[in-house]
């Protein structure tokens, strides 16, 4: 059964011809380079038993024989094919380089590049990896293991190139109409609201387009003309001239309050379902998005949709009820006229529908340069530390300097072209004045026409262009809006990774038992961070993970906590899959020490008691006298109400540290996980912590990850990882006996510690700090 992307027939021939049946084949895919890095068509397949590799090229027939047959049938040529059993080969992995990506192994010992593919492939490549290392391990492939979906850098249907690969949106062929419907969703919740300003906005449209009738026509033609019908009673007519005038105004003001308050509130519900969405979705959304980006959705795409709702959508009405209006009035009045006013309308017709299309992908350009630009000055900001201290300020000036001048370069060319088009547009709008003028005029002077009508015809003229002009002008208006509505409905949409089931069980208490099976586990697909995890925590012992950086021990407490999923195996706390369980439930019986910690802006207090909003404050001061913090916070100038700077960048890394462990104290979790829990502070505080922990520990599953072993002496079981893998687990006298990783990293810590002068054995070196 062909999977993962299906064979052509004359690829199932040409691998007949080699033997591979069809029913052999169990994963096959296709890749655009050969293995010296060009272009060609070169197919991998994978059979239980090995891995086939197939290339070859299209050719034409010539010319002279094209012309004679009645078709140009291309034809397909072998050029290579090879193969390995799969028995040969061990560490498979897909490996990003420069310009394209390679699939690896260890083929009898020796490392092999198996094939190459360009980077556009490397996600669907990372899935064969995956699928590939499970047929090395003799492991059935199911339907299961083909649910990730495909990365495709294409829009399926047009085939352009996405803008931006982590959105997969295309320009092209996004649905803007089904867009504004569903930004209009939000306004039934204020059906009062809306029903006025549409009656404002409706009376005020009719008393404007009866302004110039009343002014031209009834006023030169029958109350300034002898004879008229109202000749001689200007008094009256001026007063209610200025009636009308007074009462659009206060209709105008009416409409304007009551939307600005409607305005207010959507924008209000919006933004509140963004960042509720936000919160709901899995750390990996984050990890994969730049900061920069994600706040320009919850803030400046928000305006743009305030745009739409206060200035956009209500002017739009107003000014099609207008051209409507003025339209049909003109017609009555003098339709032969009121054609030739029509003239230059299919010329701005056209231009809507076929020269501002083009603006919208500069416009989506320019948003895409700023967010750009708003992520490299954050992330500047936020670490100006190791800026300064690298002194690398002229190198972040002029990073700063290329992402600016890729936005004013669109920028500029957004300004050239409205610039020059709107103009244009103007220009024309204007011939239709000339039209009527010279036209309307000789018939007034042949006494065609009556003055007042003419007048009239005029007045009428300002209020059909206008509402056209603004139609010209509502292109960059409606596509600034429809691109940011679709970056905010992404977020409203995304589905969380970590999702909680409908019927998820409910775990009041956690007893805290933890086990692991068969856990496989990557950031990213075929790089396995976490490799066949086995290993289980009976509830109240201390687990010490310990293993290298990069060795996987973060992750290992991130599956824990759920914050990611595995791919494979399962974790499970007290018998039941963490997948099945709430995730609230979960969450709120484990507490973190993270090895970054984060304090927010605000007071200590607030810091603290961020896990257990309601905790009082002498919980807090007892909490932070466990965690050996509250004899720094009093010799602060407001002690605990002292206010924390972005970050908490105004107390030392050691202060930092001792407040997330206070925070972790008062959360009192049933699961207390340690990521590096003492890295940042030094040794006489680290004791007086170590006997904080001692006692927060008891009665509670710990997991305390390291890579110093000094912090994990009281560990009752230890568990050393590397590459991801268990490679050794046991207590200390046990590791120590099998004389592998463990007893390395206890000399490689001796050593190091024997260059300074101190000479100590294993025993001792278990029990201190080291570095």
């Amino acid at each position: 059964m062909h999977r993962l992307e299906p064979l052509p027939e004359h690829i199932i021939v040409a691998f007949e011809n080699h033997g591979i049946e069809p029913s052999d084949v169990v994963l096959c895919a296709a890749t655009d380079l050969d293995r010296n890095g060009n272009f060609a068509e070169e197919w991998l397949v994978a059979t239980r038993e090995k891995l086939c590799f197939l290339s070859g090229e299209t050719i034409s027939p010539p010319q002279r024989m094209a012309r004679r047959s009645n078709h140009r049938k291309q034809q397909w040529r072998e050029t290579g094919y090879r193969e390995i059993a799969l028995a040969d080969m061990e560490e498979l992995k897909a490996d990003t380089l420069n310009g394209n990506g390679v699939l690896m192994a260890t083929v009898k010992g020796q490392p092999e590049i198996l094939c190459r593919y360009s980077n556009t492939m490397s996600r669907k490549f990372g899935q064969v990896t995956r699928l590939v290392s499970k047929l090395m391990e003799d492991k059935e492939l199911t339907d299961a293991d083909f649910t990730e979906e495909v990365y495709r850098p294409t829009c399926p249907t047009c085939g352009l190139l996405y803008p931006d690969s982590a959105r997969q949106v295309c320009p092209k062929c996004l649905d803007r109409r089904a867009l504004f419907l569903r930004v209009l969703s939000f306004l039934p919740k204020y059906k009062k609201e809306v029903t006025l300003i549409l009656l404002c906005m409706l009376a005020s449209s009719g008393m404007q387009i009866a302004s110039p009738y009343l002014g031209g026509r009834i006023l030169f033609d029958e109350v300034l003309t002898p004879g008229g019908r109202y000749s001689g009673q200007l008094l009256p007519m001026l007063l209610l001239m200025a009636a009308l005038q007074l009462l659009s105004v206060g209709l105008s003001i009416c409409y304007g309050r009551v939307n600005a308050g409607l305005t207010a509130r959507v924008v209000f519900d919006l933004k509140t379902q963004v960042f509720a969405a936000m919160q709901r979705l899995s750390l990996g959304f984050f990890t994969s998005r730049e900061t920069g980006n994600l706040m320009t959705r919850v803030n400046q795409d928000a305006i743009h949709l305030q745009y739409f709702f206060h200035d956009g959508f209500p002017y739009f009405i107003v000014n099609a009820v207008n051209l409507t209006g003025v339209m049909t009035v003109m017609i009555i009045m003098n339709w032969r006229l009121a054609l030739l006013v029509l003239i230059p309308v299919p010329i701005i017709i056209y231009a809507v529908r076929n020269v501002f299309p083009k603006l919208w992908s500069v416009f989506s350009r320019r948003h895409r340069r700023t967010s750009a630009l708003n992520s490299m000055v954050n992330d500047s900001l936020t670490g100006i530390r190791v800026v300064k201290a690298f002194g690398k300020e002229e190198t972040e000036t002029r990073r700063f300097a290329a992402r600016n001048k890729d936005v004013f370069a669109i920028n500029m060319r957004a300004g050239y072209i409205t610039s020059t088009l709107f103009p244009a547009m103007s220009f024309v709008m204007n011939v239709g004045g000339l039209i009527v003028w010279s036209v309307g005029g000789w018939d007034v002077l042949t006494d065609r026409m009556s003055f007042g009508t003419l007048w009239t015809f005029i007045g009428y003229l300002g209020m059909l262009y206008g509402p056209l002009e603004f139609m010209t002008h509502i292109v960059d208006w409606w596509s600034s809006c429809m691109n940011s509505a679709q970056r905010i409905f992404e977020i409203l949409d995304a589905v969380p990774d970590v999702a909680e089931k409908i019927d998820a069980i409910s775990i009041p208490r956690i007893e805290g038992r933890i086990e692991m099976e068969n856990v496989v586990f990557g950031y990213e697909p075929g790089k396995p961070v976490l490799k066949d995890i086995t290993l289980s925590v009976e509830p109240g012992e201390m687990l010490g993970v310990i293993g290298y950086s990069g060795a996987g021990k973060s992750t290992l407490a991130n599956l824990i906590s759920r914050l990611y999923d595995p791919q494979e195996g399962c974790v499970k706390i007290d018998g039941h899959d963490v997948r099945d369980l709430r995730i609230a439930d979960l969450r709120n019986q484990i507490g973190m020490v993270l090895q970054e910690t984060f304090l927010f802006a605000g007071t200590i207090a607030e810091n603290v008691a961020y896990a257990k909003p309601d905790a009082t404050v002498e919980d807090i001061i007892q909490a932070c006298k466990v965690a050996q913090a509250h004899d720094f916070i009093v010799k602060l100038p407001n002690g605990y109400e002292t206010m924390i700077g972005h970050r908490g960048q105004n107390l030392s890394g050691g202060e930092r540290q001792r407040l997330a462990i206070a925070r972790a104290i008062l959360h009192n979790p049933r699961i207390l996980i340690l990521d590096e829990a003492t890295a940042s502070v030094d040794t006489e505080t680290e004791q007086g912590i170590q006997e904080g922990l001692e006692r927060l520990v008891e009665g509670r599953t710990t997991i305390a990850i390291a890579h110093r072993l000094s912090t994990l002496r009281n560990a009752d079981k230890l568990v050393v990882m590397d590459k991801g893998k268990i490679v050794e687990m046991g207590t200390h006298e046990e590791l120590l006996e099998l004389k592998g990783h463990y007893y390395k990293m206890l000399e490689n810590q001796r050593q190091a510690l024997k260059i300074r002068g101190v000479d100590v054995s294993e025993q001792e070196l278990a029990g201190r700090r080291v570095g």
